[in-house]
């Protein structure tokens, strides 16, 4: 009784348009108050002990080197050496803004700050080249999706946190998964031009290609540190992060002269204002994860499923269809704080590898920020471009159903995302 007035109590809350992590707390706290022996003490208990893990510090500042970057003139040195590439192959215009936004999902880790910088240079340059509203706008905010997959993932880490995996290996594994995903939408997008109409044109001299590489390079290195610091040994992730954030004021300030000393200020505050609504949310979500504990409801779930013989393969049909419908409604890392310890144990006893599922979850993730009435990169998107969150929405369904394909080769080809984590840190 008391997990279903819980559940009945959140979404009520969630209905009536109350933040998610007041619901996830305000919910809690009335059945821990009224339905359990439990002291109250343990509701502060929880949340800040909830917070005291060094992962965690990670966030912030991946926050805030994702934010000195994007407001620092990178994404436009990014989307130049991205045009020299690709600009030449028909539909070579959006496929220099998907590869763009691979990069800078690379380099900022967040899905609407890819959309964001990358879509408000890109969204009419594609326009005036000739191709429509729609296969501008539906090519960058699916290609932004990459933000939460590619290292550094704020998503990843939270889901690390919740169910205690190595974050060095998450970020290992969302590499493969999330260059395939963005490969496939360019080889969607440029199938799309060429049955448009769209023809070939000149390729950028090798030069141009020189000369934009070199430009965005500053920003590109950050990649380098994260990944190579992390792989080599050289620091964790949380430190990685902290280097990142430092190397990134440094570029934006003393080597591009973007951002000046009034500005720095603002994007600290942003960066401080982002994290702090994060943070909140998993405090919340694990005095939650806390209530479901001590109720028994991972463990009677997990009971449940084995009792109905799913193997596998039905497992994970399940857990896309859950998660795909939760995307619908609720922001990822808060979703993922609540469903992770859910699903977690009864992928243990299935055999299913931990690190794997993490990525699964976040891929269904991406799926989610596409899916109204949450899907915060349709609102971005919608801002940017100027039309309504419908006309954005339709014009993201061809790349939706690219994204849709992709999440069952990864969920049903385990090697895709365990292969450089396996190669790196041994299987």
């Amino acid at each position: 009784m008391a997990t279903l007035l819980l559940f009945i109590l959140l979404f009520g809350l969630l209905f009536m348009g109350v933040p998610i992590a007041v619901a996830l707390g305000l919910s809690t706290t009335l059945i821990l108050l009224f339905f359990t022996d439990q002291p109250t003490l343990v509701i502060a208990s929880q949340m800040f002990t909830s917070l005291d893990k060094f992962a965690l510090m990670a966030i912030p500042l991946f926050v805030l080197a994702g934010n000195f970057l994007s407001q620092g003139g990178a994404a436009k040195r990014i989307i130049r050496f991205a045009r020299s590439v690709v600009g030449h192959l028909p539909g070579g215009l959006p496929m220099s803004a998907i590869f763009a936004c691979i990069i800078f999902a690379a380099v900022s880790g967040s899905s609407p700050a890819t959309v964001a910088a990358i879509g408000s240079i890109m969204i009419g340059a594609i326009k005036e080249d000739g191709y429509s509203n729609s296969f501008s706008i539906g090519s960058i905010v699916c290609a932004g999706s990459l933000g939460i997959l590619i290292p550094p993932s704020i998503v990843l880490i939270v889901y690390g946190v919740t169910v205690d995996q190595s974050i060095g290996r998450l970020f290992m594994a969302g590499v493969v998964p999330g260059i395939l995903l963005g490969g496939a939408l360019m080889v969607f997008t440029y199938i799309a031009a060429v049955r448009g109409g769209f023809k070939k044109t000149q390729r950028a001299p090798f030069s141009e290609v020189w000369a934009s590489f070199k430009d965005a390079s500053w920003g590109l290195f950050v990649v380098v540190i994260i990944i190579g610091g992390i792989y080599g040994g050289l620091f964790t992730p949380t430190e990685a992060a902290a280097v990142s954030a430092v190397y990134g004021f440094l570029v934006v300030k003393f080597i591009y002269g973007d951002l000046s000393w009034k500005q720095i200020p603002e994007v600290i505050k942003g960066s401080a204002s982002t994290a702090a609504m994060i943070m909140f949310i998993i405090a919340n979500a694990m005095v939650f994860a806390y209530l479901l504990t001590i109720e028994q409801i991972p463990q009677q779930l997990a009971a449940w499923i084995i009792d109905m013989n799913l193997n596998k393969v039905m497992f994970l049909v399940v857990v896309n269809v859950l998660l795909l419908a939760a995307g619908n409604f609720m922001e990822p890392s808060s979703l993922i704080m609540i469903i992770a310890p859910l699903i977690f144990p009864v992928a243990m006893q299935l055999g299913i590898d931990p690190i794997h599922l993490g990525i699964i979850v976040t891929v269904n993730m991406e799926v989610g920020m596409l899916t109204p009435p949450v899907g915060l990169n349709l609102f971005v998107a919608s801002g940017i471009s100027g039309e309504s969150l419908g006309e954005v929405v339709k014009a993201a369904i061809p790349w939706f159903f690219v994204l849709l394909v992709g999440l069952l080769v990864i969920t049903y080809v385990p090697a895709i995302s365990l292969w450089l984590p396996n190669l790196m840190y041994g299987s």
